[in-house]
């Protein structure tokens, strides 16, 4: 398979009838139903995780337009998938990390701000001592926004300079305008 050929790259400006469905990744993503909750429809990429990892860094870095990560210092990697991401995609590009964690999990100081999920509510937090650096979020699922909306706000309140988001799969319809950028692979 050609990941460069398949991937795109997108602001969530773009409407509905640019999905990308018929992508080769969606063969292997599992989809569970009623899953954390009824009427909630979870996409399960751990699979891709397992036998595939080097074509989803393709996929994602191919999703950047071109020069984009000249411009980033370091990579924003959001709880917990995607610390798995931007671990690889530091490697690969010789990147530093910032990381977003659920609370307690990083020692202070810290910033921290609560959000609502699709099925409940969550904190993030991130080192607030680190010096301004220009950041690429990295996370695998672009749901409600929530997360990513708040990795956002916190990176901002610490001085950094979010350049866009980098995500597997953006889920269009369930999500408003995101203040950076949104580059992906898969649209559903």
């Amino acid at each position: 398979m050609s990941t460069n050929a398949a991937a795109t790259s997108a602001t969530n400006n773009e409407t509905s009838h640019m999905l990308n469905t018929d992508h080769p990744f969606w063969q292997i993503i599992r989809t569970v139903p009623d899953f954390p909750k009824a009427g909630i429809d979870f996409y399960d990429i751990t699979p891709l995780l397992r036998s595939h990892i080097d074509a989803v860094i393709d996929a994602l870095l191919a999703a950047l337009p071109e020069g984009l990560m000249d411009e980033v210092d370091c990579l924003g990697a959001v709880e917990a998938r995607g610390f798995v991401f931007a671990s690889m995609l530091a490697g690969r590009l010789g990147k530093g990390m910032i990381l977003l964690r659920k609370p307690g999990k990083l020692p202070p100081p810290v910033a921290n701000k609560a959000y609502a999920l699709e099925y409940g509510k969550d904190t993030l937090e991130m080192q607030n001592n680190l010096p301004p650096e220009r950041v690429l979020l990295v996370d695998d699922i672009l749901a409600t926004g929530g997360t990513l909306t708040t990795a956002y706000e916190l990176c901002q309140s610490a001085d950094h300079t979010v350049v866009g988001a980098l995500v597997l799969l953006d889920l269009v319809d369930l999500h408003g305008e995101f203040p950076v950028p949104v580059y992906t692979v898969l649209k559903a």
